[in-house]
C-alpha cells in the first residue's frame, strides 16, 4: 500500500480522502451507488426476458413483422439475461453493455415504430416505450464505455493483475 498525503494512507485508486477534520469523505460511501445503479439499470433485462418464450409474444413480433420471430425473440431473451448478468455482477461488464446495445436496437426500432401507429393512443404508449429503450440504450453505451465501476469483478479481477 501506498502512502498518499491526499489519500492517508488509503490504496492507489480509492475514491476515499479524508477532510480536515479526519472524517472521511462522501466519496467513501458513494461507491457504493455504482453497484446499485448496475442493480436499478438491469432490472429490467433480468426480470421480463421469461415472456419472451411466450406465445403471445412471438406471436406479436410475428404481427409486428420481426423474421423468424420463434427464434428471434428467445434469442433475444437469452442476449438480454447474459447482458443484464454480465453489467449486474460487473464481470465484463463492457462487453454486457454491447450485448444490451445488440438487444435494444433492433427491439426498439421494429417493436415501437410509434411512427406508423394509428390510434393516437398507441402511438403515445409507443413513444413512451420507445423513448424508454433510447434511454436504456445511452446507459448500456455509458457502462460499455466507462466499465462496471469500483465495486465489481471487473475492477477486483484488475487490481490481482496490477498486484
Amino acid at each position: 500500500m501506498t502512502s498518499n498525503p491526499a489519500t492517508f494512507g488509503l490504496p492507489a485508486g480509492s475514491t476515499a480522502t479524508r477532510d480536515h477534520s479526519g472524517e472521511t469523505s462522501w466519496r467513501d460511501w458513494t461507491r457504493y451507488l455504482v453497484p446499485v445503479g448496475r442493480a436499478l439499470f438491469v432490472a429490467i433485462f433480468l426480470a421480463t426476458p421469461a415472456s419472451h418464450f411466450s406465445a403471445q409474444a412471438i406471436g406479436y413480433a410475428a404481427q409486428q413483422g420481426v423474421p423468424l420471430a420463434g427464434l428471434v425473440v428467445p434469442a433475444s431473451a437469452v442476449i438480454a439475461v447474459l447482458g443484464g448478468l454480465s453489467i449486474l455482477l460487473g464481470y465484463r461488464a463492457r462487453i454486457g453493455a454491447w450485448l444490451l446495445v445488440l438487444f435494444l436496437v433492433p427491439v426498439t426500432l421494429s417493436m415501437h415504430r410509434f411512427w406508423v401507429e394509428q390510434d393516437p393512443m398507441m402511438a403515445q404508449m409507443q413513444m413512451a416505450m420507445f423513448m424508454k429503450n433510447v434511454a436504456l440504450l445511452g446507459g448500456a453505451l455509458l457502462v460499455a464505455y466507462w466499465g462496471a465501476g469500483p465495486i465489481s469483478l471487473d475492477a477486483r479481477r484488475d487490481r490481482r493483475q496490477v498486484a
